[in-house]
């Protein structure tokens, strides 16, 4: 999956059922040398750390650890690489908190679902954006997108209830022949 979809960092095991750890880290590295790559093992000898991390591995990390540890380990690789790793994400009166998994608008509490939460937060790091079906599903789903589906539409409908009914100006605007986009200002594209 890391090669063929998008993704901002990859946390990996060494010990996989069937395929060793070290194999998948060769193969990512040559075909996407800026994916940031965690360990994440039992492995603790020195032997494999220097291996891992010559072989293309970030950081590592050994088991058992800290959640806390983690999450700042995260942090900072996507600092190192420059992609987004805002804590909090804001689009107008908007507020979503990617690490205590809140969303306010105009300081209203919303509640959102697993996914639900995944979809806005990808809108919101694609704000100004037009994003289409396809781009969703890959980003949000990690699938490839299937034309007959309208789980997108679905999912942003319920977003829209969530986030847009009783404010304005509404955020979340269909670009027709296109998809979706959040829009900052409030108008659509």
């Amino acid at each position: 999956m890391a090669l063929e979809f998008d993704y901002d960092l990859m946390v990996l095991d060494l010990n996989l059922p069937g395929v060793d750890g070290l194999s998948i880290l060769k193969s990512v590295r040559q075909h996407k040398t800026r994916l940031p790559v965690m360990i994440l093992t039992a492995r603790n000898r020195v032997e494999d750390r220097v291996q891992c991390l010559d072989t293309g591995a970030d950081d590592y990390l050994v088991k058992p650890f800290s959640f806390l540890e983690l999450s700042a380990r995260v942090r900072a690789l996507l600092r190192r690489n420059h992609l987004p790793s805002e804590l909090v994400l804001t689009v107008r009166d908007l507020f979503l908190d990617r690490v205590q998994r809140k969303v306010e608008r105009a300081g209203r509490h919303i509640e959102l679902t697993t996914k639900e939460f995944a979809l806005l937060e990808y809108l919101m790091r694609n704000a100004g954006r037009r994003v289409t079906r396809a781009m969703i599903i890959e980003h949000v789903w990690n699938m490839n997108f299937d034309s007959t589906t309208n789980v997108v539409d679905v999912y942003i409908n319920y977003l829209r209830r969530k986030v847009d009914d009783g404010f304005s100006p509404a955020l979340i605007h269909t670009v027709r022949g296109v998809g979706y986009q959040l829009s900052p200002d409030g108008a659509s594209a």
